[in-house]
């Protein structure tokens, strides 16, 4: 007997938030279906009934009115727009310029700054993370809230920073989205279409030795797959750079027991930059 519980609509959407970092990307029925069990023979469609012609207008009637067509959206199309000012940018000081003034995405009419990357340019190690939350949208730099911090802790660890001027001791820091989404809610697949020809360029440009995906959307940018809890600590290629997929900061701060994996994580990009 299935017990059926009410959820208000916050622990509803925590729960889904849960399955989805647990990897679960389909929904299930409540009661097994066996797709093999099919009828000996197909049922039979009912043939629709021929309709009846139109009667022909008489003489002086009005003309039938014509249903309106609907039209596609006129303008340019946002992803060869951006490829455009992407391939144009010669370094990434033209390419901070090109996403500032990049207009297409709904997003930049709500953020307060256009958050394009910190850190030493030269760093052998990038990270992409998913998008700027309130913080990082106020101060204009990626992964500078409580998760940034964390992050900033972890990889000190392993004798890496941001601030480093040392390209081997260096992180270079970057974000899938330069602008926050509303309600720090996770980036659309539309979205990430749009400024993936930026982050493309961006990589190329940088040129690390390794990228550090942070979470569910650097990976499907990157990737083109969801699951950070199936892909993290398996390394994998894009960008014609090996990739290693890390748990955000953010999720390590709700799931504590989840950063001895994440300690793993960072012992393999510092055995990967040793070696």
């Amino acid at each position: 007997m299935q017990t059926q519980i009410d959820l208000d609509y916050h622990a509803a959407l925590a729960v889904l938030e849960w399955q989805i970092e647990m990897g679960a990307d389909e929904a299930l029925c409540d009661e097994t279906l066996d797709s093999y069990a099919l009828p000996d023979k197909a049922p039979e469609m009912a043939r629709p009934k021929p309709a009846a012609p139109a009667p022909e207008p008489g003489p002086g009637a009005m003309p039938m009115p014509v249903a309106p067509v609907a039209l596609l959206p006129e303008g340019p199309d946002p992803v060869v727009v951006a490829r455009a000012a992407a391939e144009a940018a010669r370094d990434l000081e033209a390419l901070r310029e090109a996403v500032g003034a990049y207009d297409l995405c709904e997003l930049k009419k709500g953020a307060r700054n256009t958050v394009f990357a910190d850190g030493n340019p030269a760093a052998r190690v990038m990270i992409i993370g998913e998008a700027p939350g309130r913080e990082e949208d106020l101060q204009g730099k990626p992964f500078v809230g409580a998760a940034g911090q964390l992050l900033d802790r972890m990889f000190g660890a392993i004798g890496l920073s941001r601030g480093a001027p040392d390209a081997l001791a260096a992180l270079y820091i970057t974000n899938v989205l330069p602008w926050r989404p509303p309600g720090n809610r996770d980036p659309e697949p539309a979205e990430i279409a749009q400024m993936l020809p930026f982050l493309k360029r961006h990589v190329e440009l940088a040129d690390p030795d390794l990228i550090v995906l942070m979470g569910n959307a650097a990976c499907a940018a990157a990737l083109g797959q969801r699951g950070i809890l199936r892909l993290r600590g398996h390394w994998a290629q894009a960008f014609s750079k090996p990739c290693l997929p890390m748990t955000h900061p953010a999720y390590l701060l709700r799931q504590p027991a989840a950063k001895r994996e994440a300690w793993a994580d960072l012992l393999e990009i510092r055995a990967r930059l040793k070696g």
